[in-house]
């Protein structure tokens, strides 16, 4: 998947060039942690997949394998507001046994309530509420609905910089006992655009425990996006557990596409 992306980006992207006005290329919430605050132009639609494969060692138990479709849609209400379904259509998990179906939704809204002006270097902010869908059956999920919202602030620097920085709080449902777990993030990601078209970043990402059993999580990483004229990208990205509960690592890369406006 990663080898035709980026085949295409490369064979096609020269060409769409010339035709297309950058001006309003596509921006992806994928493939680093950290969202934008940028949302969908108003009566867009925006398809943004991929594939993740990650492995998580822990002590005493077998180790974790997961491979899994990423697929988010997103829909332009105003220009400063989005509507976005966020989900796994296909989750394949192995210890030691296999397990496949469905993995979890998430609904949510991105709203930016604040566009600096050109050339300020005041952030755009913007919050994005969500919802989970317990949809994912057991080990998959949780089979508990949870919620969560978090902050974003974007930052355009001089020579194509930008860095995008979240915090955020959620509400997981557990099993056992049951109730909720208060759960804190965090995520910047610095990036750095290369001729218009390649886009290359590093993170730093945190979240506390999940369950009342885990650790917190603290990784990194790294990885890149090609634009292939205002509407398609390529991406692949990789990352690394620092400290904590978390995978070993995980590879992504995906297709995003825009239509409409």
């Amino acid at each position: 998947m990663v080898g035709i992306g980026l085949a295409a980006g490369l064979a096609f992207g020269p060409i769409a060039a010339l035709a297309e006005d950058r001006a309003d290329s596509i921006e992806t919430d994928r493939p680093d942690k950290a969202n934008s605050a940028t949302t969908v132009p108003r009566g867009a639609f925006q398809i943004e997949s991929g594939i993740a494969y990650s492995r998580q060692s822990l002590a005493a138990e077998p180790t974790q394998r997961t491979t899994s479709l990423e697929l988010t849609l997103r829909v332009g209400l105003t220009p400063s507001l989005e509507v976005r379904l966020d989900g796994e259509p296909v989750v394949h998990m192995r210890t030691d046994e296999s397990v496949t179906n469905v993995g979890d939704l998430r609904l949510g809204l991105k709203y930016r309530f604040v566009d600096p002006r050109e050339g300020s270097w005041w952030p755009a902010l913007a919050i994005l509420p969500y919802v989970k869908l317990p949809s994912a059956p057991a080990p998959i999920g949780s089979e508990r609905t949870d919620f969560s919202i978090t902050g974003i602030a974007s930052f355009d620097f001089p020579a194509d910089f930008s860095l995008d920085v979240n915090g955020g709080i959620a509400a997981l449902g557990q099993r056992d006992p049951s109730g909720y777990l208060a759960q804190a993030t965090a995520a910047a990601s610095l990036s750095k655009t290369l001729l218009h078209d390649l886009v290359v970043y590093v993170e730093l990402f945190y979240s506390s425990r999940d369950t009342w059993d885990s650790r917190y999580g603290l990784g990194t990483g790294t990885g890149m996006l090609y634009r292939i004229g205002r509407r398609a990208a390529v991406d692949l990205g990789v990352e690394f557990s620092l400290a904590g509960q978390s995978p070993d690592y995980t590879i992504r890369s995906g297709f995003s596409i825009r239509f409409g406006r």
